[in-house]
């Protein structure tokens, strides 16, 4: 049997390459369906004696947590998630969710917490964050990792001071948007990928090779319902089925399974630590076909068929993780609805002289100097200069760009909190202390407001604070 390679993730923490997704038990479990958790603890050993020791679970996935618990953590690598319900959270709110995966891990500390956030908008997600470094220092984590974020919000995290070690996305043949900026960043700062949705939910195999469109309403599992609405995305089922039959030519070259091929591919990257392989415990079991992949080495030649494989699909919209964050939702409902019951405003409002309406983001100057973060008027809004200032705290280091991301996003949560959004913004006035840094803030503002294009000044200028390299203000116009 071959034993699978493994990956030295962080200091203390070496992972196999293919990692265990336990996923599937929420969808196993759906509809109060029971599931018997002893038996499934015990089909874990198995994959353990296989080398596939690291298993990936979050708080949301049913009994995920509970079952690992059962089995026990001495001879694998344990991977979970938090995922912070929208709005404020306090240091107690980060410390109870950590020790209730702690407890039902049954463990003293977490290998990997990942970290995924529903809103930039709101800037709690970075409370959380700090929070979540304190609860490391003090040793209930190993270390922190996030989930679904994007390239922006990365590189804000890092430049903050957050220590991450990986992002898990997805990232596939047909999804490559972790193949540019995100893993450009990952590499520049030693943070690795670790990639879901390589196999599509079981759509990149010979099971769908030639077999006629679903029923997309009728399909069996969640995992399908979510990866139908990334083919359709990426230009539907005729352009996916090229694809599938230059994945198969390449697997009958070298006589393996298409997943093999597909996940091949992706851990090929440099930026990738591991793909994630779901694995529905005790119903089904793909322990040999996951092993195979690390006997097969694709050459230039496979890589050129896999690409004429590609020609025909369209790019996944936006960055990783934007699927849960903004339309198309890509996700199993197709909205948010299964995830969410609400999302409250990002900053807390309240009224002003003669009808207006002001919001605030509670930074220390606004009572100091008397002024609001956004103040309304009828249809129109005007943002005040804003820095990349979150309480007390400068956000993004000494990156203009970083800070020019975080700037926006608190300009979207002023706005959002008025009844606007980022689409009813007119004008934008931007100022750099060092003008070296222009042409990245204006990049940075070509991804934000491309779509919006609003009239728009950048000037050099000297701003107050040494710790501030941008500033920003704005204006929109509420649409009826």
């Amino acid at each position: 049997m071959i034993l699978f390679p493994r990956y030295p993730l962080a200091e203390g923490l070496t992972i196999s390459r293919a990692i265990n997704g336990l996923w599937q038990i929420a969808d196993l479990e759906r509809d109060g369906h029971e599931f018997d958790l002893d038996r499934a603890a015990l089909a874990m050993s198995p994959y353990v004696e296989a080398g596939l020791t690291t298993f990936d679970m979050a708080d949301h996935y049913g009994s995920a947590e509970v079952i690992a618990g059962m089995f026990g953590g001495e001879r694998t690598e344990r991977l979970t998630k938090w995922t912070k319900k929208p709005g404020a959270v306090s240091r107690e709110d980060v410390r109870e969710a950590v020790e209730r995966s702690l407890k039902r891990l049954r463990t003293g500390r977490i290998d990997l917490l990942q970290f995924h956030a529903w809103t930039y908008a709101d800037p709690s997600w970075l409370d959380a964050l700090f929070h979540l470094q304190e609860l490391k220092r003090e040793g209930l984590i190993r270390h922190l990792g996030l989930t679904n974020f994007d390239t922006a919000h990365l590189r804000i995290a890092v430049r903050s001071g957050i220590e991450i070690v990986s992002n898990q996305v997805s990232f596939s043949l047909l999804d490559q948007r972790a193949a540019s900026a995100m893993s450009d960043l990952c590499v520049a700062h030693n943070i690795r990928l670790l990639a879901y949705g390589t196999l599509l939910g079981g759509f990149l195999t010979e099971a769908w090779l030639g077999h006629d469109e679903p029923e997309w309403d009728k399909v069996a599992t969640w995992s399908q319902m979510k990866y139908g609405r990334f083919i359709r995305a990426a230009g539907g089922w005729d352009a996916f089925q090229l694809l599938l039959r230059r994945i198969d030519e390449v697997a009958t070259r070298h006589g393996v399974p298409m997943a093999t091929v597909a996940s091949r591919w992706v851990l090929d990257h440099q930026s990738v630590a591991a793909v994630i392989v779901g694995t529905r415990l005790s119903r089904s079991a793909h322990i040999e076909d996951t092993l195979r992949i690390f006997a097969l080495k694709l050459d230039a030649e496979d890589r050129k068929i896999l690409a004429k494989g590609r020609k025909s699909l369209k790019t996944i919209p936006g960055d990783c993780g934007d699927e849960y964050r903004k339309p198309p939702y890509l996700t199993a409902s197709g909205d948010l609805s299964h995830h969410l019951d609400a999302m409250p405003p990002p900053y807390p409002v309240k009224p002003g002289p003669k009808g207006r309406t002001l919001v605030l983001s509670g930074t220390p100057w606004e009572p100091l100097a008397g002024f609001s973060r956004g103040h309304r008027l009828d249809d129109r809004i005007w943002i005040s200069g804003t820095t990349a200032t979150h309480g007390e705290r400068a956000i993004g280091g000494n990156d203009a760009r970083a800070q020019f991301d975080f700037i926006v996003d608190k300009i979207e949560g002023a706005l959002i909190s008025l009844g606007a959004t980022l689409d009813d913004v007119v004008r934008t006035r931007v100022f750099v202390r060092n003008v070296y840094d222009w042409e990245d803030v204006a990049r940075a503002h070509g991804e934000r407001f491309r779509h919006v294009m609003p009239a728009n000044t950048m000037v050099q200028a000297g701003l107050i604070g040494d710790e501030y390299l941008v500033e920003v203000e704005a204006e929109a116009v509420v649409s009826s």
